[in-house]
């Protein structure tokens, strides 16, 4: 066709039956069949199994009527990946990539290509969860043993843990383990004043604030050099290097510190550490910081991986996880969460943090990145960084400027003469600095700053300041380190960080601890309350690509303007799915928007004149950071009972709501409820909390069960968090990263929070709740991408996918398991909890159940919670209904051993579990049953084995000999 000739416009009027004409065969084209598991032809077979005619019937009867949306979500529809991919494309040329030196704890760097090519993009490591069967995530658990390690070695501390959220919200949990630690040597209640250096980043200091206010902390902030030590404080945090860059000595603050039994904590820059002394030279209690600087993008604020450090006593003290070495059934070196596993679900209000999430796709990258690079090469960053500073500081001084740090690592401040002229010179030249005041500027140089940036940099002051002297760098740069500030302690000492150096020898140390590990690319991961999906390609593209991975989070806006098309664009996605009027992306993980939704609760009262509310009550089913979260928000909690049949029981409710009216502050509620269930008495119970002056917080955990079907402010609720690692499709990472922002109700917006960089939030904003102004933004693509690739229909057939695929796993273990919880209809939500509590009479407890599945190439379904002696399982709508039957076949196979074992006969093939390579290869088997039961239990099996690498971890072992380093457990174990 001549498509100039006149009969264009006919044509045009065809195009949208074009599909039509094309064919009735699959649409090739639309995101959701790729996305949902389940096809048109697996659906008669699905549905006759769970009894019901068709799926409109099974969502009938698995959602209470009052709670479901009358019309279609007011999205537009899905689009194709390959437009998503261009359309994404076009939004990254809206970011305008700068030579940006503007630094307060962020820093361009660079990602070795081995480490993106074989971690960041590859989904052996982005799509593991959480290594809490630390049998399959051996691979895992040792790369993070590395990072544990690098920490360890650079800051000088004895002890390090898995990574947490950000710098700044690493800072504060800092400041709230000092303040439990005020009972050694003896407990001082009333001392609760901690000290922040004025040279503390302007984020950690708005963080700090945050989290001080409701635990009664009272933070003094001033000059670390004319601070009066007294009595009444517990606690100070020092920056080092400062946030314009000045390296202070603190030794002998941290010397009188200690005389007044005050603790220190310190944020450290860590490549800084490489050449300065580490922290733990003077005795402090913590050091914290990011590792993002070990080669992990921008990402316009993260995820970054950052990094807490302390002494040993304090083991127990220390918030995240920490990995620590064991040995197994055989005594073979094993690894495994060690003391801080889901510490809030055994503590709950008790609990010193909520903290139960890492970043530890990033700690990874970290950790991968010094052992790519050894000291050696870690030197050679750092000595390049300091002496383009050193450089740049010389040229400066030689036409006039003055430099004001008297010992810099990367970071200098300069007085300059006509700072409008020089910032409106170094925009034009595509340059960011950090312009201080009306006459001061810092500069922090990092890895990727080469010489022709150095002159670039130099001529800007040079225009800017009409200065025509040439510059020079005669006699040399001198030193500027102080020899007492200088590192001399060896670090990085263990053979991990010296044997792979070479691209091929770090692709095969990827590829061996990538083997050890189960992950979403290897089977199905059925984890109720925790939505392993897909993570789809097209999602997770774009990452890397530097026009999203290389934008500072505090450049001005009209340089992110692609970010924040996205970013807005997102919170409006995001306030139709859940009803709500506004949201904030800030928060870095579920539990970090618990507390956000918590304080935002806790600011609404506040000014309403009624900041005397703060009882919070919670569901005895509930996840334990709802109980943490609310205590560190200043609540006090209440526990309300649950019914025989897992929902909250109403009459205990209502008696606590009532008793409490007058200082009620809110109701905690996952919905549907952490038992799988549609409670149907759900808006009765929300009116109970708004009558008696409440607010209602929802934990989005469940979400995948409501999206386009019901909504949070559909039944009642006034804020909610919503876990994008889960329902919104960001891979779980190994266990992070993870990002949890908060939708609200109209009332509580003008209260979301601020940053006090790049302003956010609210009118009446409270402080930060992380580092960055819109938390991770990097991978909020992700889930932008998929909403606008499954558009309205995709989501809501999504979410009907997931209720089906649960309730045709609940259909095919009927008579082999017992379902605790279901509906009044008798369905099950997105998940359903079976009971293994009766196995104890043959012997068998849940825990040999969840090791046996992994012989069967599955890791195995949420263990012991909410009920213990249970497996709470959820399949997601991203598997297909073979793989479905494949889980299924397992666990009645497994039920059948069950039958078999005896309480009097411990030597099964359940209490076996798992069985390695190794056992199965011995020419010793004394076993009572074959190797190819233990091994290939199912003819499936054999296509497609996964060998774990250790036997079952010897955790009480463990947690007596806790090492949290790579030192060889046979140097432990005589002691």
């Amino acid at each position: 066709m001549d498509l100039c000739s006149p009969k264009l416009p006919i044509f045009i009027e065809l195009i949208p039956n074009f599909v039509h004409f094309i064919g009735l065969n699959m649409n090739t084209e639309l995101f959701a069949a790729r996305h949902i598991g389940i096809t048109e032809k697996d659906m008669p077979h699905m549905l006759q199994t769970i009894g019901v005619e068709n799926l409109d019937q099974l969502i009938y009867e698995t959602i209470p009527d009052d709670i479901k949306l009358k019309k279609p979500l007011d999205l537009p529809a899905g689009i194709p990946e390959h437009e998503f991919l261009k359309h994404l494309q076009g939004l990254a040329q809206k970011n305008k990539i700068f030579k940006t030196y503007i630094g307060l704890g962020y820093h361009e760097s660079l990602t070795p290509s081995v480490i993106q090519r074989n971690i960041l993009e590859n989904p052996g490591w982005y799509t593991a969860y959480t290594p809490y069967q630390a049998e399959i995530a051996q691979g895992r658990l040792e790369a993070l043993l590395n990072f544990q390690t690098m920490v360890s070695d650079l800051t000088g501390m004895e002890i390090a843990n898995a990574s947490l959220l950000d710098e700044s919200t690493a800072a504060a949990e800092a400041m709230t383990m000092l303040f439990e630690l005020r009972s050694r040597p003896q407990k001082k209640e009333n001392v609760c004043k901690f000290f922040v250096s004025e040279e503390i980043l302007p984020q950690t200091l708005s963080l700090l604030h945050t989290r001080a206010i409701p635990l009664g902390i009272e933070l003094v902030v001033g000059n670390h050099e004319t601070f009066e030590f007294s009595e009444d404080f517990y606690g100070a945090m020092l920056q080092y290097p400062g946030k314009h860059g000045q390296v202070n000595d603190y030794a002998s603050f941290v010397k009188n510190a200690k005389a007044n039994e005050i603790k220190v904590a310190v944020a450290a820059d860590i490549l800084s550490l490489v050449m300065l002394t580490p922290p733990g030279e003077w005795g402090v209690d913590a050091v914290v910081g990011t590792t993002q600087r070990f080669g992990i993008p921008l990402g316009y604020g993260g995820p970054h991986a950052a990094f807490f450090a302390t002494k040993e006593e304090y083991k127990r003290n220390i918030p995240g996880r920490i990995i620590g070495v064991t040995k197994d059934t055989d005594g073979y070196r094993a690894l495994r969460m060690a003391l801080q596993t889901r510490e809030q679900h055994i503590k709950r209000d008790k609990a010193t943090s909520n903290i139960c999430t890492a970043q530890v796709l990033l700690a990874v990258m970290a950790g991968m990145y010094a052992v790519y690079h050894g000291p050696e090469g870690l030197k050679f960053i750092a000595n390049k960084v300091h002496t383009s500073a050193k450089l740049l500081a010389k040229g400066l001084e030689s036409i006039g400027l003055k430099q004001v740090n008297s010992a810099f690592f990367d970071t200098i401040s300069v007085k300059v003469g006509n700072i409008d002229k020089l910032k409106e010179v170094c925009e034009s030249r595509e340059i960011n600095l950090n312009y201080i005041d009306d006459e001061t500027v810092s500069i922090s140089l990092n890895e990727a700053t080469s010489e022709e940036d150095l002159k670039l940099l130099l001529s800007c002051f040079i225009v800017s300041q009409d200065n025509t002297d040439d510059i020079s760098f005669e006699g040399g740069v001198e030193e500027v380190i102080p020899t007492s500030l200088q590192r001399t302690a060896p670090y990085l000492e263990h053979e991990v960080f010296s044997s792979y150096h070479s691209e091929t020898e770090l692709m095969r140390y990827i590829k061996k601890l990538e083997r050890k590990d189960l992950a979403l690319n290897q089977s199905m991961i059925s984890l109720g309350s925790c939505t392993m999906k897909l993570n789809a390609a097209s999602e997770m593209l774009p990452l890397s690509w530097p026009h999203w991975g290389n934008i500072h989070p505090f450049v001005p806006l009209e340089q992110a303007e692609g970010y924040q098309e996205v970013l807005k664009s997102l919170e409006e996605q995001l306030n139709v799915i859940t009803g709500f009027a506004a949201t904030s992306l800030q928060p870095n993980s579920g539990a970090q928007g618990e507390y956000a939704g918590l304080m935002v609760i806790r600011a609404y009262h506040e000014s309403r004149g009624e900041g005397h509310r703060d009882i919070c009550i919670i569901p005895a089913s509930a996840h334990g950071t709802n109980p943490a979260s609310a205590v560190m928000a200043g609540m006090k909690v209440v526990v309300t009972k649950t019914d025989e049949n897992g929902n909250i029981d109403m009459v205990d409710l209502e008696d606590k709501v009532i008793k409490h009216a007058e200082n009620l502050s809110a109701l905690m509620v996952t919905y549907p409820s952490t038992h799988g269930v549609f409670e149907s008495s759900i808006k009765q119970i929300t009116k109970l909390i708004h009558d008696n002056g409440g607010q209602v917080y929802m934990d989005g955990a469940n979400m995948n069960a409501q999206v386009g079907l019901t909504n949070p402010a559909t039944i009642g609720a006034d804020v909610c968090h919503l876990n994008l690692h889960k329902t919104f499709a960001i891979p779980h990472g190994g266990g992070g990263p993870g990002v949890g922002p908060i939708c609200v109700a109209e009332q509580l917006k003008p209260f979301l929070p601020s940053n006090p960089v790049v302003p956010t939030g609210g009118e009446e904003a409270i402080t930060a709740i992380s580092a960055a102004p819109w938390g991770s933004s990097l991978v909020c693509l992700i889930s932008y991408g998929y909403i606008k690739m499954l558009g309205a229909e995709g989501l809501t057939n999504a979410t009907k996918a997931a209720i089906l695929n649960a309730n045709y796993i609940k259909d095919r273990l009927k008579g082999k398991f017992d379902v605790l919880y279901t509906g009044e209809r008798g369905r099950a939500a997105h998940e359903m909890i079976i009971d293994c509590r009766p196995f104890k009479a043959n012997g068998i407890e849940v825990t040999d159940i969840a090791k046996r599945l992994i012989d069967y190439g599955f890791h195995a379904p949420t263990v012991s919670f909410p009920v213990a002696g249970t497996l709470m399982i959820e399949p997601t709508e991203s598997e297909s209904q073979a793989e479905l039957d494949r889980f299924c076949d397992a666990l009645i196979s497994i039920r059948t051993e069950i039958d078999e074992a005896s309480a009097d006969e411990p030597n099964n093939v359940l209490k076996n579990a798992p069985h390695t390579l190794g056992m199965l290869t011995s020419d010793d088997w004394d076993m009572p049953y074959s190797r190819e039961k233990a091994a290939y239990p199912l003819p499936y099996v054999a296509e497609n084995k996964f060998w774990p690498s250790i036997r079952r971890t010897d955790e009480a072992f463990g947690d007596r000999n806790l090492i949290c380093t790579c030192a060889p457990i046979e140097d432990y174990i005589e002691a």
